[in-house]
């Protein structure tokens, strides 16, 4: 789909602490604690999926020991499907291995309330291996961590945003799992892409999301209206790389509860229907150093004024997109969104302010940023933004020159590379891909080649509504 215009860029947005509303430290919590404002604080740790897995504690355990101690999940958690089960196949964890434990360590610097639920706060884990204290390498955060300490090595401070589509339905989550997912009422019923009417008969779930996030630290710059039937599109406002990828699952928790305590359902699957718009999660990306945008200066690229770092970054994230794919789009799902005149791009090119390609360069000066339009909604944003940043870097090292910038209409462009079609194509590129082992390292490759080819496994084998339709009668 298409991305909002109004992500401003006007410098890196530092404000951390209790200085920032729903942001708060351990005296904080103290305090909120003492008069009952938080009686339970949620502690979490994004999994594969980007879902938040964790625990609940009570607020005093959690000052008591969870916050100086940390606590623990089974290992297992990192080698799950969607549906909980364990996986075979996996080097981290198995049954052989026994299942132990990992180390969840409260990262305080996310402790914030929750403001849409209940008297909570939450606070994001890093996940450790037990009888080392090393980094989980498999572990999302872990994994952007490691591209960010890279981005930190050379003096960068990487600020980046995710705008985030998703549609909402009638149906309460209850019900359309009841249903079968079959027959849901959206939420609106003519496409209302920025249709001020349309947005003003969801804000019984954009307006409460907006304050809820605000309240939770995490600063809202829009909502509205987008291409699809109960389509719509948040926008916060952009952030240092990992902040930003907590902010996004975060985001996603909070939207979701929220529609479930309006009687409502969201999704933020990349295609709900083949006669639907896809929804998308265009990424945006700048370089930072000594408070200003690395990515601006006096040189030349087609209409774009810019440095040689924001040409080279450029053309190692182009060069690099098919070999980390999966890291954009996950799923099976993820590839029906990669179609020709639907706002999704199928061809690996760049382009100034052209929403048919890849990559589209908007902004000047403070403001000069890349957005990636490649994932979808569905994405796991510390994957996404550490397969960027691994690529982005990889072009500075290499000094990377990105392809000519095209102009027209990208669907057209036979000539250009496309996108990989199938997450099975994606998989094994990323598997066998030299730069993908060094930029993130054998576990971690392995780990997630293994990961997607399960994901493609299942989708293969399973008997769809549309086979049944097709086939039942006719076959």
């Amino acid at each position: 789909m298409r991305a909002g215009a109004g992500l401003c860029y006007d410098g890196p947005v530092v404000g951390v602490g209790g200085a920032q509303r729903g942001r708060i430290s351990l005296g904080d919590l103290e305090s909120l604690a003492g008069d009952g404002r938080v009686e339970t604080v949620l502690v979490v740790f994004p999994d594969l999926y980007g879902r938040l897995l964790g625990k609940r504690f009570e607020v005093g355990h959690f000052l008591g020991h969870v916050a100086g101690e940390g606590t623990h999940g089974c290992d297992y958690l990192l080698t799950v499907d969607m549906e909980m089960q364990p996986v075979a196949g996996y080097r981290f964890a198995s049954w052989q291995l026994g299942y132990g434990d990992v180390a969840m360590v409260p990262d305080l610097g996310t402790l914030r309330v929750a403001a849409w639920l209940d008297r909570t706060a939450v606070v994001l884990c890093d996940l450790a291996i037990e009888a080392t204290g090393a980094p989980a390498a498999p572990a999302p955060r872990s994994v952007l961590a490691r591209q960010a300490a890279s981005a930190d090595a050379a003096g960068f401070r990487v600020e980046a945003a995710s705008e985030l589509e998703f549609y909402a339905f009638e149906t309460s989550y209850r019900a359309a799992a009841r249903s079968g997912y079959a027959k849901l009422v959206p939420a609106g019923w003519y496409l209302e892409d920025y249709h001020a009417l349309q947005g003003t008969r969801l804000e019984r779930l954009n307006a409460p999301l907006r304050r809820h996030l605000g309240d939770s630290g995490i600063e809202v710059e829009s909502t509205k209206g987008e291409w699809g039937l109960g389509q719509h599109e948040i926008n916060v406002r952009h952030a240092e790389v990992r902040e930003m990828a907590d902010r996004h699952v975060l985001l996603k928790q909070c939207a979701k509860e929220t529609a479930e305590q309006a009687g409502l359902s969201v999704t933020f699957m990349a295609k709900i229907a083949e006669d639907r718009a896809g929804s998308s999660c265009h990424v945006h990306l700048s370089l930072w150093r000594d408070g200003r945008n690395a990515f601006d200066g006096d040189g030349r690229l087609g209409p774009v004024r810019c440095s040689d770092t924001f040409r080279w970054f450029l053309g190692g994230w182009i060069a690099r997109a098919g070999e980390t794919m999966p890291f954009y789009a996950p799923n099976p799902n993820s590839y029906k969104r990669f179609q020709a005149a639907s706002w999704a791009p199928t061809r690996l090119a760049w382009s100034h302010d052209n929403r048919t390609v890849g990559f589209r360069v908007v902004g000047e000066g403070p403001s000069l940023r890349i957005e990636c339009r490649i994932p979808g909604a569905d994405c796991n944003p510390y994957l996404a933004f550490a397969a960027a940043l691994a690529s982005g870097l990889d072009g500075l090292a290499r000094r990377t020159e990105p392809p000519p910038m095209f102009s027209g209409d990208a669907y057209a462009a036979d000539a250009l590379p496309r996108v990989p079609a199938t997450l099975r194509e994606a998989s094994e590129r990323f598997a066998a891909s030299e730069f993908a082992r060094a930029a993130f390292g054998d576990e971690v490759v392995e780990h997630y080649a293994h990961f997607f080819r399960q994901e493609q496994q299942a989708s293969e084998a399973a008997v769809t509504d549309w086979e049944r339709r097709r086939y039942f009668e006719r076959i």
